[in-house]
């Protein structure tokens, strides 16, 4: 009764794979040098600070060599790539979904974007290749203060704010493709909630790749001053093309005193598509982050949702899912760094691989000197259906205090052909019954979900499961 690799259906991908002609009012020259780092700026009118910082990161991307671990990054051709394509002329992000050319809205209207604005969220950011082509806020959150636009337009209107935060959570020369985030970004989500208010309704972000062999850069950025609150959702999708694309983005988060954010994501990217993403928290005291972190879809991804617990008090809670098919690689986990006393985190990573996909669980766990009292807690928990996919954890934890409570468990199993015959003999086919436990393996991570997400959630796995047979 176990399934075998052969038995498993493609996903079907369908509402996704579709693609508009490439019209883009501008659009730089394939390949990546300074100069074109220096025209993405001066298309941008930015100020020269922030060329400034473009051009560092250029040079540490330049100079620093590929990671010699994780998934084989060796068929990545940076040269190969467009690095800015916009369909828009920069600074003509719409605020009217009429506005919009006709085949942009066409695009999000297929993936449920106008619904979701009236019916969920409180405001909609729409990222199409390089260019943020949408950004609407609820008029009642922007009467408290609440600021969610894309970050090009905060480098015009919010300069002080900007130049503060930027990449003092993700500092460019952290890792090569937060270098080259870093000297090409655009677009992206910026957001700022004053002290004491409670944002109440998710704000959402969409990002899209159209264009073949285009990169996509966004860079986002969330602050949550002293006792705010912000829900935060991204959701991304691509066609397939028979050549790769390539996403590197960076996410900075500040949770400020008594704060709490959740960044939630489902990325559902197509299989040519590189993943490669650098995301990070930053908690202060009695500061509450929360990562709710989806991987359905890509070639390659590699990511890692982090929280630095650095004021006492501060707690991380990161559930990170990873769901990997044939031709598919998915390295993603968590990191949690206690620099303070009293500080509490919880990691729960959840995997299914099938038909032949990878998964990997690589986390962090470390304990500073001096960070007294910290309760930490990792779970991994890893499915595997049929005999030709694998899953693979690499923790490492580091802890420097004696009075550290730490718990670590990783489970790695197949589905019982118990619990198959159980489900059948309720009346369920084999196919349904293999997709109950699936769904129920992944429950912990779909209740977290707003209903249109785990909807589709559930769609997406079903598909994958469609016709195996006994």
């Amino acid at each position: 009764m176990a399934q075998t690799a052969a038995e498993f259906q493609p996903l079907d991908y369908t509402r996704y794979d579709f693609k508009n002609p490439e019209t883009y009012k501008v659009r730089t020259a394939q390949g990546l040098s300074r100069e074109i780092v220096e025209q993405i700026s001066r298309l941008k009118s930015e100020p020269q600070w922030m060329l400034d910082y473009r051009l560092r990161a250029y040079e540490e991307f330049v100079n620093r060599p590929m990671p010699d671990w994780g998934p084989d990054l060796s068929d990545i051709d940076f040269d190969g790539y467009t690095y800015y394509a916009n369909p828009l002329a920069e600074g003509e992000t719409k605020r009217k979904w009429e506005d919009l050319p006709a085949d942009i809205k066409n695009t999000f209207e297929r993936l449920g974007i106008p619904k979701a604005e009236r019916e969920f969220f409180g405001g909609v950011g729409a990222q199409y290749d390089s260019g943020t082509v949408y950004h609407k806020i609820r008029e009642d959150l922007a009467k408290k203060g609440v600021v969610f636009t894309d970050t090009d337009t905060a480098v015009r209107e919010y300069p002080d704010l900007v130049r503060k935060y930027f990449g003092t959570v993700v500092p460019f020369n952290d890792n090569k493709f937060s270098a080259l985030n870093s000297a090409v970004w655009s677009g992206g989500s910026f957001v700022y909630v004053p002290p004491g208010v409670d944002a109440g309704i998710p704000l959402q972000a969409y990002f899209r790749i159209n264009a073949r062999n285009v990169g996509q850069f966004e860079r986002t950025l969330i602050i949550a001053d002293r006792g705010a609150k912000v829900h935060y959702i991204e959701g991304c999708t691509a066609p397939v093309y028979s050549t790769d694309s390539l996403h590197a983005a960076v996410v900075e988060v500040v949770a400020e005193p008594y704060a709490k954010v959740r960044y939630t994501t489902v990325q559902n990217w197509s299989k040519n598509v590189y993943n490669l993403v650098t995301k990070r928290a930053v908690a202060q005291e009695a500061a509450l982050v929360e990562w709710v972190d989806g991987n359905m879809g890509s070639k390659v991804t590699m990511k890692y949702p982090s929280v630095y617990l650095k004021g006492r008090g501060a707690r991380a809670d990161i559930l990170s899912v990873a769901f990997a098919s044939q031709g598919q690689v998915i390295d993603s986990g968590a990191k949690a760094v206690h620099l303070a006393p009293d500080t509490s985190s919880k990691i729960v990573s959840k995997s299914i691989a099938i038909r032949g996909g990878q998964t990997s669980y690589r986390g962090l766990l470390r304990v500073a000197r001096g960070a007294s009292g910290v309760k930490a807690a990792v779970r991994c928990d890893a499915l595997l259906p049929d005999d030709d996919s694998r899953s693979d954890t690499y923790p490492y934890n580091e802890i420097h205090e004696q009075d550290a409570t730490i718990t670590h468990e990783a489970v790695v199993g197949k589905i019982g052909e118990e619990q198959i015959f159980y489900l059948m003999s309720r009346g369920l086919s084999e196919s349904d019954a293999i997709h109950l436990i699936l769904m129920g393996f992944l429950a912990e991570f779909a209740k977290e979900l707003p209903m249109d997400y785990a909807l589709e959630l559930n769609r997406l796995i079903q598909l994958e499961m469609t016709g195996a047979v006994g």
